[in-house]
């Protein structure tokens, strides 16, 4: 018998955290689906929502204009796009209403109801002292070097802005770049498709 969990074992977990910075859910949406869109490009992460290769969490709070940033909840594992732009919306219409009846927001995590669209409490939350970090002594600091990150970059795909860039400077439009740089496949195909001729003139032919 054991009592260690063995289920996450080699799959590995990337969290990237934003400033606070956005101030829409649509503004939030375009973000994540900005993001997604990445981690696909570059080949780490399959982007199935469903199956919870990439989800998201939004950290939610209002203010009064001019005002300090108000507490947040968070709200987790939204597994879509139009999830995750609804419960921001619900999110914020409540904060709203609980100050303006006096009342005052408690930092808690919540979670997304997407049959009664709506949030609702999940556990408490104060601060990072409630993950009750500590140090473990057999994990050795993780020191990153400007050499490993030169040799980490020179193996990286042009990204999808550059592409776009590069699509642009051969004649295609702003719409036409940004639509074949949706998926890296798509680009690439393109780019075998019209071969040193103009891309500008390249059509894709439909099959069936």
């Amino acid at each position: 018998m054991t009592g260690i969990d063995l289920n996450r074992a080699g799959t590995p977990l990337l969290e990237i955290v934003s400033e606070p910075d956005l101030r829409s859910s649509a503004e939030a949406v375009a973000y994540a689906k900005a993001l997604h869109a990445l981690v696909r490009w570059i080949d780490i992460c399959d982007g199935n929502m469903q199956e919870g290769s990439f989800r998201c969490d939004a950290n939610v709070s209002v203010r009064r204009p001019g005002e300090p940033l108000g507490t947040r909840c968070e709200i987790k594992n939204l597994n879509s796009f139009r999830f995750l732009e609804r419960a921001i919306e619900f999110e914020v219409r409540r904060q709203i209403e609980v100050l303006e009846e006096g009342g005052r927001i408690v930092q808690e995590t919540r979670l997304y109801d997407p049959d009664r669209d709506e949030t609702r409490p999940m556990r408490s939350k104060e601060d990072a002292m409630d993950y009750r970090y500590f140090p473990d002594p057999d994990l050795l600091p993780l020191e990153v070097s400007r050499q490993w990150q030169g040799e980490i970059q020179a193996q990286m795909p042009v990204l999808p802005q550059a592409r776009q860039a590069a699509f642009r400077a051969r004649g295609l439009s702003g719409y036409d770049a940004l639509l074949l740089v949706g998926s890296r496949e798509t680009a690439d195909y393109f780019e075998q498709m019209a071969g040193g001729a103009n891309p500008a003139a390249a059509k894709l032919a439909p099959t069936g």
